[in-house]
């Protein structure tokens, strides 16, 4: 049976009467080596938040790209952070917990039923059916579920609850759950095997920069109609009729915090088809996991240290073997925003001092300039198009932004899939498998050294005119 380790943020939170375990801070398992190689391991993270970019959220986003088996995960920590998303799942938990309660409970005085459950267990009997639906859909350590009870039972609320939060009364029944469930294996739920028929595309007409333009849109439609496939485009509007299609392919800028999640979560509860899919959209969107992913398996990128916020005292002797120029990034930064390159030590300070205010953790890299980077677009596992992108005339990155919400890009140029060297594929592919088997476009550079892989994008332009420039409709079929 595999190792368990438990992630908690203060000592103390782990009573002295509680189990015995290997218990880890979250500071170590994110910062010390030995975590990093662990292999066939389970952790539980018990850490005081999940909130996005929080030492909680980071502890779970890692361990995924380690290889470990991590409850909860980052999917279930977003899924949970969002009513729109967790109430997809509302009517049949409703169903059942109305045929369980045949029994009274007692209730607050607003008439609402409370449950805490404790690794999907609850002190009410009747109600452990429930109870574990709900762990299944939602595999977290300890959750409170609100139910309304005003003749229709009604879930108002599923939410994380925390282990420093506890009273005295309930720690007999969490060191139950804990210990239950460390004897049960961790199985996880088997994705619907849907047909495709219909096909929404979603987009978003006024966005500056999508990731597919008007004409490029119009050909996924033509090679729909002539593949047997009906394609309509919607917009966020659209929400509620999602579920008449068979398959979603998202086509407007992806983030966890937006709409496309909901839409991709939405869809995928449906038994759809989608692209992006809600996994992909999570990994893909935060840099610190994928530095930590690529790391774990040996696939090469530029010299990469991931920092904490207590790390900033000591940025000379972190960072002794990167030189300057060095890029500071933000973990979830996209079309080249939240990521700066820094001259000096007091550059590094004062960018790392304003991106520590979003995010628990940062990233610093070796600066690699290369005139263009390589993109290499890959659909379920295979290369579809590679192109060149140039980085920004006077500028360092392919995107240069100014003050007023504009932008000047450097050109583009595609290349045939043949010509392109073998370790460029080679790297882009590697990296690409990693994530799943969806749409990527990932990002390689070719220097002196050797290809680096710079990041893997769930959501790659395909826009008419560039990167269908060698292969013309066929990259739509």
């Amino acid at each position: 049976m595999a190792a368990t380790i438990v992630i908690i943020e203060n000592r103390n939170d782990w009573r002295p009467h509680f189990p015995g375990a290997i218990v880890v801070s979250a500071r170590d398992y994110l910062g010390q080596q030995e975590y990093h190689r662990l292999k066939d391991i389970r952790v539980i993270n018990l850490c005081r938040s999940y909130s996005y970019l929080s030492l909680g959220y980071y502890c779970s986003l890692l361990a995924e790209a380690r290889g470990h088996r991590i409850i909860p995960t980052v999917r279930t920590l977003t899924d949970l952070s969002s009513k729109a998303i967790y109430s997809l799942n509302f009517e049949d938990l409703e169903s059942l917990i109305k045929k369980s309660l045949k029994k009274q409970i007692t209730i607050d005085s607003h008439n609402n039923l409370v449950l805490t459950l404790f690794f999907g267990e609850c002190k009410h009997k009747e109600l452990q059916e429930a109870a574990r639906h709900i762990f299944d859909l939602f595999r977290c350590p300890i959750l409170k579920v609100e139910i309304r009870l005003n003749g229709k039972q009604t879930i108002t609320a599923i939410k994380p609850a925390y282990l420093n939060g506890l009273s005295p009364d309930e720690e007999p029944a969490f060191v139950q759950g804990f210990n239950n469930y460390l004897t049960k294996r961790w199985l996880v739920p088997k994705p619907k095997n849907t047909a495709k028929y219909d096909l929404a595309i979603l987009h978003n007409p006024a966005e500056i920069l999508p990731p597919s333009n008007k004409r490029a849109l119009q050909k996924f439609i033509n090679a729909g109609e002539k593949l047997g496939v009906n394609v309509e485009l919607i917009e966020k509007k659209d929400y509620t009729r999602l579920a008449e299609y068979d398959a979603l392919f998202i086509r407007e800028t992806t983030g966890i915090d937006h709409y496309t999640y909901r839409f991709a979560k939405k869809g995928e509860s449906e038994g759809m088809v989608v692209i992006d899919d809600p996994d992909s959209i999570v990994r893909c969107t935060n840099k610190v996991y994928l530095a930590e992913l690529f790391l774990a398996n040996k696939i090469p990128v530029p010299k990469t240290v991931i920092l904490q916020k207590n790390d900033i005292k000591n940025l000379s002797g972190l960072l002794a073997d990167i030189t300057f120029p060095m890029v500071v990034k933000i973990p979830d930064g996209s079309f080249s925003r939240g990521i700066h390159k820094v001259e000096d030590i007091q550059q590094l300070i004062d960018a790392a001092v304003h991106l520590f205010k979003e995010s628990d953790l940062i990233i610093v890299q070796e600066f690699v300039y290369t005139d263009y980077d390589w993109r290499i677009g890959i659909l379920n596992q295979t290369p579809i198009f590679a192109c060149q992108y140039f980085m920004s005339k006077k500028h360092w990155q392919i995107l240069k932004h100014n003050s007023a919400g504009r932008y000047d890009s450097g050109n583009a140029r595609t290349i045939r899939l043949e010509d392109v060297p073998k370790e460029v594929l080679n790297v882009a592919q590697k990296g690409a498998d990693l994530i799943g088997t969806g749409l990527y476009g990932v990002d390689v550079k070719q220097t002196d050294r050797g290809v680096v892989i710079m990041e893997v994008n769930d959501n790659p332009n395909i826009d008419s005119g560039v990167e269908d420039a060698e292969t013309g409709d066929k990259l739509y079929y």
